[in-house]
Order: C-alpha cells, then sequence, then structure tokens
C-alpha cells in the first residue's frame, strides 16, 4: 500500500499504546524527523514513563515542532493522539504555519496492542488502558476530517502497517526545479491587443487567429502571468483564450487573481457583487459558446495559488506572498495570494488601504507580483510589483527572470476610469522602506564570499549602533565602508620599526608574485558616491531631494558639514568623469571611489587643537625651560651635563614630532585648496572594481585624474617582482625617498586584488609608515633604542584577522548592492565593518 504525503507536512501518527506507531516511524521517517511524546517525557524527568511529566512533555514537543515547521522540515508526532482534544493543538500549529495535517491511524486488534505491551517491561499497565485509548479513538476516527485532517489514512492490521510505503510528493506549488528563464506578465485585465505587442516585444512568434491562437516562446522561455486576466478591459475572452493555450502547450504558467476567481465563482453559479468590471467581463463572454466558459471556470479553479521556482529564488503570486508562506498551502496561503493583507481601513476612494507587507519583506527569494497597479515597477526589498495600471491607462509590464530587466508597452488607451488615480498608487516612500533595529542588533553572523561567515558580537554591534543612529549619513549612500589596514611585522633590526622587506616577505610566503606599492596619503580616508543625476540618486539609491551623491569618512559620518563644499567637489568630480570618458566608457551612472582627502586637518582639526598641538607646546615649553636651568646647573655642577644633553636629544624628538604633524596641514581658504587622491574604484552599474586588478585601478584612475589636476592628485606607485631582487631594492629606495622627504609611507598591495593564500584570503594591503611618521602614532621618543626594543614584540595577529574580515564584509557589501540586493543587506555588512572597528585591537597599528 502505497500512502503519499506531501513533502511539507505534519504527520499525525493516532494509535493506542503497543499498536506499533514508533517502530513504523522509525521504518519510514529519519530520526530527526520523529517528535515522541515518550522521548519528551524521558528529557524532561529522566524516565520516558513518567506520566506526571505529560504536561511538560508536550509543552516541549509543541514547542520542537513548531521551530520544524516554521523551518519548512516535515514533522511526525509519536504519541497516541487518541482524542480530538489531543489533537487540536496539532491541527493549530499546521494551520499556523500553513502545512496540511496528515494523520495515521493504526486501528489494530487490542488483543496485538496487549501481547506487545505485555513483552516491554516498562510498559506497567493493565488491559484497561489499551481499551479506554482505542475506545476515544473510535468515538472520534469519523471526526478527523472535520478537525482539519486532509489527508487520513486508517490501517487495520499487522499485515496493513507492514505493507505500507510512504512517497512524499511535492505540493503543487513547488516547482524549484524549474529555472526557466521566464518572462513574467503583470495584471492584463482584458487588454488583449497590449497583451499580444509585450509578447511579440518579448520575443514570443504569435500565429493563428484569435479564436484559435498559436504561441512560441524565444529560447526556450516561459511566460507567467500574474492573475487578472480579466474584467475592466475590451477583450477578456481574447486574453483568456490566449493565456489558456499557452498554459496548455507548457509555454506559460499562470497563478489566479482575485478578479479570475470572482469570475469562476459567477460561471458556476455563485451570488457575486457584478462590481470591479465584472459586468463588462461577462457581457463579452455572451458572446462566447457555454463551452468555453465551462473551459475558463475549469481553468481558473485549477490554477495554484502562487508557485516557488528556479531552486527557490523566485516566487510568484497575484497580489504577493510573505516568506512564511512561501511554498505552503492552507487557505491563509491562497487568500494572501489572492488579495494580500488589508489593514482593515477604507482611504478616501472607499478602496481597502492594503498593508506594505514588502516593507518588512525579509525574505531569501525574490517575490514579483501584482494586484495594486503602480506608476513605475521598482524594488523593494527583494520585491516586485509589476502591475502598471494598463488598464488604467499606464503600461502593461514584464519583468525577465533571471536578467531582472523590465519590459514594458504603453497601453492603447484609458480604457477604464479608475477609482483612485493611477499617480495615488504609488508605494510608500522609499524613506519609509528602509531598516529595522533586527536587521543589525544583537549577535549577528554573517555570509559573505570572501571568508565564508564574519562574527559581529552583540557588544560590537551595540556600540555601531549608537554610531550609526547618532552620526551616520543616511543609510542608503553607505554602501561600503573601508577596512583596516595592517602594518608590516615590525622590523627584528636596525633602527626603523616598519620597513618595506617585511611586507615583502609576508605577500611571498603568501605566493604572491607581484604587488604594487602605492603612496600613502597625508590626508583623511573618504568615500565617495556620485550619481550622474538627481534622478540616477532615485532610481538607483532611493535618495530624493539629498542632492546627487555624498562624501563621507571611514565610520560613515558626512565629511563636510558645509553642504556647499560638498556640492562643489562633487561637481568637479562628475565634470572630469565626463571629461575623461568613463561615464560612458563604464556604462554607469553611479560611481563609488575610495580617496584621501587633503589635507588632513579638514577634518582633523580637533585633533590638531585637542591633542597634537598642546603635547608639541606643552613639550616644548617644559623643556625649553628644562635645557636653561640644566645650562647653568652644568656650571656649578658637571655631572648636569648629561642631564642637559637628554633634555636636548628629548626637544629635537619633539621637534620632529612636530614638523611630522605639520607636514598634514595646511591653510584651506576656499575649494581649490582641497586635493582627492581617488586610488580605488569600488564600484559602478554591474560591476565590483574593488576585485579588479591593480593595473586596471591605477590607469583608469591616472585618466580620471588628469581631466582634473588640481584637484584630483594622481596616486604615485610602481610595480614589484617579489622574485626580482633589483626590483625590491628599486621599491625600498623609492620608500625610503619618500618618507625622507616627509612623506607618511606607501601602501602594498597584491596586484590581483582578491588572493587566497594558504589560510583564506591574504591581507588586501599592508601599510608600511615613516620614521618619522611614526612619532605621530608612537610618540616623539620612540626610537629609543629601549622604547624600538619593546615595540618590536608587538602582536599582529588581531589586527591582521580584523582587516581581513573587514575587507571581507566591504566586498560583499558592493556586491549585494551591485547585485541589486536589498537595503538591509547591503547595510548588514556596512553595519558589520562599524561594529568590527570596536574589537579590541591595539589603534597604533
Amino acid at each position: 500500500m502505497i500512502v503519499r504525503i506531501p513533502a511539507l507536512s505534519l504527520v499525525v501518527l493516532v494509535g493506542a499504546s503497543g499498536s506499533g506507531k514508533s517502530s513504523f516511524a522509525r521504518r519510514h521517517f529519519r530520526a530527526t524527523e520523529i517528535l515522541s511524546s515518550d522521548a519528551c517525557r524521558g528529557w524532561v524527568r529522566d524516565d520516558e514513563n513518567d506520566q506526571s511529566a505529560t504536561a511538560d512533555a508536550f509543552d516541549v514537543l509543541h514547542y520542537i515542532a513548531a521551530k520544524r515547521l516554521a523551518a519548512g522540515k516535515l514533522t511526525v508526532v509519536d504519541a497516541t493522539n487518541v482524542r480530538a482534544e489531543d489533537r487540536k493543538h496539532l491541527v493549530a500549529l499546521a494551520r499556523e504555519h500553513h502545512v496540511l495535517p496528515v494523520a495515521l491511524v493504526f486501528d489494530l486488534p487490542e488483543s496485538v496492542c496487549h501481547d506487545r505491551n505485555a513483552q516491554r517491561a516498562d510498559r506497567a499497565f493493565g488491559p484497561h488502558v489499551v481499551r479506554q485509548q482505542t475506545q476515544a479513538m473510535h468515538r472520534s476516527l469519523r471526526g478527523l476530517a472535520k478537525e482539519g485532517f486532509r489527508n487520513v489514512t486508517v490501517l487495520r492490521s499487522v499485515a496493513d502497517v507492514d505493507a505500507v510505503e510512504i512517497a512524499r510528493e511535492r505540493l503543487w506549488n513547488d516547482k524549484r526545479d524549474e529555472h526557466g528563464p521566464f518572462d513574467i506578465i503583470g495584471d492584463v485585465h482584458g487588454c488583449y491587443d497590449e497583451l499580444c505587442a509585450l509578447l511579440r516585444e518579448l520575443g514570443y512568434t504569435l500565429g493563428g487567429t484569435r479564436d484559435a491562437p498559436q504561441v512560441s516562446a524565444p529560447d526556450g522561455r516561459r511566460a507567467i502571468f500574474l492573475g487578472d486576466l480579466v474584467d475592466r478591459g475590451p477583450d477578456s475572452p481574447g486574453v483568456l483564450r490566449l493565456a489558456m493555450r499557452m498554459v496548455a502547450d507548457g509555454t506559460a504558467l499562470c497563478v489566479p487573481g482575485n478578479h479570475d476567481v470572482k469570475l469562476m465563482r459567477k460561471l458556476n453559479g455563485r451570488d457575486v457583487q457584478i462590481t470591479h468590471g465584472l459586468a463588462e467581463t461577462l457581457q463579452q463572454l455572451e458572446k462566447e459558446t457555454d463551452a468555453f466558459r465551462r473551459d475558463v471556470a475549469t481553468f481558473v479553479d485549477g490554477l495554484v495559488s502562487h508557485y516557488v521556482l528556479d531552486d527557490g529564488r523566485l516566487v510568484v503570486a497575484h497580489a504577493g506572498m510573505k516568506e512564511s508562506m512561501q511554498g505552503r498551502g492552507s487557505g491563509a496561503v491562497r487568500q494572501f495570494a489572492l488579495y494580500g493583507e488589508s489593514t482593515g481601513e477604507i482611504d478616501e476612494y472607499g478602496l481597502p488601504v492594503r498593508y506594505e507587507w514588502a516593507r518588512d519583506y525579509r525574505g531569501g527569494a525574490s517575490v514579483v507580483y501584482g494586484h495594486t497597479p503602480v506608476p513605475e515597477a521598482e524594488w523593494i526589498n527583494r520585491t516586485i510589483c509589476i502591475d502598471t495600471g494598463c488598464v488604467f491607462g499606464g503600461k502593461l509590464t514584464a519583468l525577465r527572470w533571471p536578467e531582472r530587466e523590465l519590459v514594458s508597452v504603453p497601453a492603447l488607451k484609458t480604457w477604464y476610469e479608475p477609482i483612485r488615480p493611477l499617480a495615488a498608487a504609488a508605494p510608500p516612500a522609499r524613506d519609509a522602506l528602509l531598516l529595522d533595529i533586527a536587521d543589525v542588533a544583537g549577535k549577528r553572523v554573517i555570509a559573505t564570499r570572501l571568508a565564508h561567515t564574519v562574527t559581529v558580537r552583540e557588544e560590537n554591534a551595540g556600540a555601531a549602533l549608537e554610531v550609526m543612529s547618532r552620526f551616520a549619513i543616511d543609510p542608503r549612500w553607505l554602501v561600503y565602508l573601508p577596512p583596516t589596514m595592517a602594518p608590516p611585522a615590525a622590523a627584528s633590526d636596525g633602527d626603523a620599526l616598519e620597513r618595506p622587506l617585511e611586507a615583502f616577505a609576508y605577500y611571498r610566503n603568501e605566493g604572491v608574485g607581484d604587488v604594487v606599492c602605492q603612496e600613502k596619503h597625508m590626508g583623511s580616508r573618504a568615500v565617495i558616491v556620485l550619481c550622474r543625476d538627481e534622478s540616477a540618486a532615485r532610481q538607483r539609491f532611493g535618495i530624493a531631494g539629498d542632492g546627487r551623491g555624498v562624501i563621507h569618512t571611514r565610520s560613515g559620518r558626512r565629511f563636510f558639514d558645509d553642504g556647499a563644499i560638498e556640492r562643489a567637489l562633487l561637481d568637479r568630480i562628475d565634470a572630469a568623469l565626463d571629461a575623461s570618458g568613463l561615464w560612458d566608457e563604464l556604462g554607469t551612472n553611479w560611481i563609488v571611489l575610495d580617496t584621501e582627502l587633503m589635507p588632513w586637518s579638514a577634518k582633523a582639526q580637533e585633533l590638531l587643537r585637542q591633542q597634537y598641538a598642546p603635547t608639541g607646546a606643552a613639550g616644548n615649553a617644559a623643556l625649553t625651560t628644562a635645557q636653561e636651568w640644566l645650562a647653568r646647573a652644568m656650571r656649578r655642577v658637571p655631572d648636569a651635563t648629561a642631564l642637559h644633553d637628554a633634555a636636548a636629544s628629548k626637544r629635537d624628538a619633539l621637534a620632529r614630532y612636530v614638523d611630522a604633524y605639520r607636514r598634514y596641514c595646511w591653510r584651506v581658504d576656499g575649494i581649490d585648496d582641497y586635493k582627492i587622491a581617488p586610488f580605488h574604484i569600488l564600484a559602478y552599474e554591474g560591476a565590483v572594481g574593488l576585485v579588479r586588478d591593480h593595473r586596471w585601478q591605477m590607469d583608469t584612475l591616472a585618466r580620471l585624474c588628469a581631466a582634473d589636476p588640481k584637484l584630483l592628485h594622481a596616486t604615485r606607485h610602481r610595480y614589484v617582482d617579489l622574485a626580482d631582487d633589483d626590483s625590491l631594492d628599486a621599491a625600498t629606495a623609492w620608500w625610503r625617498a619618500l618618507t625622507d622627504a616627509g612623506g607618511e609611507g606607501m601602501v602594498v598591495k597584491p596586484v590581483a586584488a582578491v588572493v587566497r593564500g594558504t589560510r583564506g584570503v591574504v591581507q588586501p594591503a599592508i601599510k608600511c609608515r615613516g620614521r618619522e611618521y611614526l612619532r605621530i602614532i608612537y610618540g616623539p621618543e620612540y626610537l629609543l633604542p629601549r622604547n624600538l626594543e619593546r615595540l618590536r614584540s608587538r602582536g599582529l595577529g588581531a589586527k591582521r584577522s580584523l582587516a581581513a574580515r573587514e575587507f571581507a564584509l566591504g566586498v560583499e557589501a558592493l556586491h549585494r548592492f551591485v547585485e541589486r540586493e536589498p537595503l538591509y543587506r547591503v547595510h548588514e555588512c556596512v553595519f558589520g565593518v562599524l561594529a568590527l572597528e570596536s574589537e579590541p585591537v591595539d589603534a597604533r597599528l
């Protein structure tokens, strides 16, 4: 006997003790799928037969069952379940999670149960127990269907039980193995001519006649109709005939719309209100045959509420589908697929106010739907409504999948005046559909394509939330935060703490053959997000009224308090992109750049005033006075000479410290006093530039800088062959010349931007700073032998781990943005970088 059960269901075993339920479950289901009431008693009381633990045991069983069903896992409940009140909670669980409850009833003779119980020492109860359980089961057996069980199998003998084979069947809405490509078509509403035009635009060939259409699909594609084929438009029968033909021929799938279902009910003799365009459809159908009308009713009745396609990556439904309902079957699922969810309110046009479920959607599948007409189709949290109001004078829209390309044809005319103007049906403003604190709060494990997973601890998330909520710019601009950067291992000898030799050795040991050495600029890190115009800012970033770009710091704050300066700089960069031809060459209307903005003093005024300058001034005053007094003392106490010389040495070190930070400062009177040094094209439409090799980066950015050399500073660099000693020596000499001239140093990077080594992705960059610059970091006297030796023991493991994790998050954020994932998915990575910055790592590294 083959017993067919839905692949996702709640299987309830019903039968007296000793009827063989547990043995049956072990034969036919995985151990993880079976929830036994006896096992739950053992978990809570260490005794599977302790009946006093029954209430607690079933609390545990119901809790685990709920978790499994929520996760989409078939669940088998192994308990007696002989009374309706025992099963009531299980049926409610199945309804809550939109799965079908299945009953397998073991109605075996009482004698069989008695014999089996007698063979078990742990079943020390009399035959009256089995008798009572059997009687209770028989009293409620006929009511299983009314209780909600849609699938009931009764086994009345041991032979029946032994003969059973369980066959798991996918629900009708589960078409995960169908990968398309698909052309998903929004609400047609009887607009036959526009549908034909759209199909031709999509590459379909239409032949035959209106009454006997023939359609062939291009390159194995399939159309998917999102329902509402009928009502309001001029030719609902023509649309129905075309869609039904395509479905029958296998060139299309179709889900029902609420208008289609209402028509079906009317054709089946049900009493419905003749409103919202149904009268026009019925009038048009009067010219058709009775056979066609019956075919229409049968066709609509056979449609499935929604489909899950392409390995679960795509869900199509007329009015949308929440994540918790996808791939499941219940009356609530079908209701949501047809109507969505209303708030219970009525708007000023007398229409129900729809709950914007897309606002809170966090599912992994992309949901394509219609039902509520919008002026323009727009992605919101992996959902898109493509009902663009053709029958109301808008357009008929299709979405190509997996290309995510929108194709539309305009309505030939306004066929039906809408109750609510089409413009008023626009989705809520994007700034109201952003983020939830649950997207970032607490411990998070973020999957990345470079580092598998990155863990953000709860305490780090709290610190980042404080910064993000109080100081950060509009999160829609924040598609990237730069990672920290580790220095090389400390020099083991000589009079320097850092030098290129150790950076080169690290990359050589990781199997890297070529690196690029880039001048390290004396400025502040600035990420520039720029759109070609405000229209692009609205369409790509969802931002209106906040300009066409932003310049922000490495912690997500706006770089300039003065918006006029920011706008002027962005205008100059835009002009340079245009003059260099990069806007057109890259085929984009937005770009994200990683840059250094100079001078450092433009952003670090408070740091200079409160830390560096006071240190220099106080130290200079103290040491000047000390030298004067020690000079007098030397005339009377010869031993004071050593103290005088030490003070002179300290004063010299302090002077070098002041000179070091002063090189980062110059007066800024206007925009012409700023310099911007771009060193990474991070992303643009369709591409993540961060993963492109540095030869392309340097060559492309050199062209950009040449278009406006007064503002844009080309980063000096040189390529190094790590197997060539002359190349290594030349790079070291170049670094020494940079630092001797007062420069900060250089950054060493693999020419190939992303390199996988023996322990994962190697460091994306290593900063190698000059002797004098490091006085700012470690103090004026860090080069004294006793200080230098202590600093050589610095540990780099935590810093390198942090740099690698932040780099992985940055790459992931850019990929998610370029691939048009929802904002919360991009922001998860950006927020993660900021959170990791609060980890306890020596800031001087």
